[in-house]
């Protein structure tokens, strides 16, 4: 199995997660995040005492068989894409386990 994490622009969130629930992976985690991607525009930049200039992302998170990988990473990096410029980054990482809480046999 395989995690996959994308970071990207917020306007795009909503096409890749509808693109791939209509591909069938539905269970997603979202998390808003301040990152580094290039802004869109002056209004989406803010200032981190922390970090400097950063904006606000999103992070899109999801658990797929090895299999899977190819799909989903290009259905994000197709949604996901704005313009000419790199418009976030795909992670995927293994996992080793992954177990239910609750539900038949737990």
């Amino acid at each position: 199995m395989r995690q996959i994490k994308a970071f990207i622009h917020h306007v795009r969130s909503a096409i890749v997660v509808e693109a791939l629930r209509d591909a069938g992976y539905k269970n997603l985690t979202l998390l808003d995040v301040k990152g580094t991607l290039k802004p869109l525009s002056e209004s989406e930049q803010s200032y981190s005492t922390d970090a400097g200039v950063v904006i606000s992302e999103v992070r899109i998170s999801l658990v797929c068989e090895d299999s899977q990988v190819d799909d989903v990473t290009s259905i994000i990096r197709t949604a996901g894409r704005i313009g000419p410029h790199i418009s976030g980054w795909v992670y995927v990482s293994p996992i080793e386990q992954a177990l239910p809480i609750g539900g038949p046999g737990s």
